[in-house]
């Protein structure tokens, strides 16, 4: 059982939301382009050094619950009682997820997300990074024989299941839709003992083929 965070986290806890709800209120009232870094530290009464110590840019401010959500897909994975299998274990945290992130109070930021390039960027890069570290996760699981790049795709397609239900007009059926595609996916990348699919398990996710880059696109998917 994990411990209640001591005196000194919550302060730097209740510090980074006092921070990242400043910057959501500027950036709401003024246009996230006609508001600075030293303007969300006046706000929020704090240096711009401690601002900095809490968030990294200032895309970051409008994203604040980023390692949030990443590290509950992770728990999505490893958490999940001994016999639950993988895909509706994610399908259940990607719901929860969008629930939150389509809430009638979260319109308003979407709207100034979608109308920003730098918000975009920003979002794509976080949607890949959970990608990667969800796909860790998957790869870590004992029992679930997969090749890693089955545990990228099937990873992949969970972000993206994600994306597409939260632009859906009913999102949690967009959700449903898209993880009876990906429980498919997912068995049909079983492959039987002997095969490719035993080296492929055995080596890490960021290790390559020889004469094959480290970087190789998602083209497959992975099981329960």
């Amino acid at each position: 059982m994990t411990a209640p965070p001591g005196r000194r986290e919550r302060k730097k806890a209740a510090t980074r939301q006092k921070i990242a709800d400043a910057a959501l209120r500027l950036f709401l009232e003024r246009g996230y382009d006609a508001v600075g870094i030293r303007d969300v530290a006046a706000e929020a009464d704090v240096a711009v050094t401690t601002l900095f110590s809490h968030f990294a840019s200032k895309e970051a401010l409008v994203f604040e619950q980023d390692a949030d959500f990443e590290h509950r897909l992770a728990r999505a994975v490893a958490d999940r009682a001994p016999d639950e299998p993988l895909v509706p274990a994610l399908r259940r945290e990607i719901k929860a997820l969008v629930r939150h992130c389509t809430a009638d109070a979260a319109a308003p930021v979407w709207r100034m997300i979608d109308a920003s390039p730098a918000l975009r960027e920003y979002e794509e890069s976080m949607r890949l990074r959970h990608a990667e570290s969800l796909a860790a996760a998957i790869a870590a699981e004992p029992g679930l024989a997969r090749t890693p790049t089955a545990c990228r795709a099937v990873a992949r397609f969970a972000i993206d299941a994600y994306s597409l239900a939260r632009e859906a007009a009913d999102p949690e059926a967009a959700v449903d839709e898209v993880f009876t595609m990906i429980e498919a996916a997912w068995e049909a990348a079983r492959s039987p003992s002997g095969t490719d699919a035993d080296e492929e398990t055995a080596r890490p996710l960021d290790a390559p083929r020889a004469g094959e880059v480290a970087t190789r696109p998602l083209d497959a998917a992975r099981t329960r």
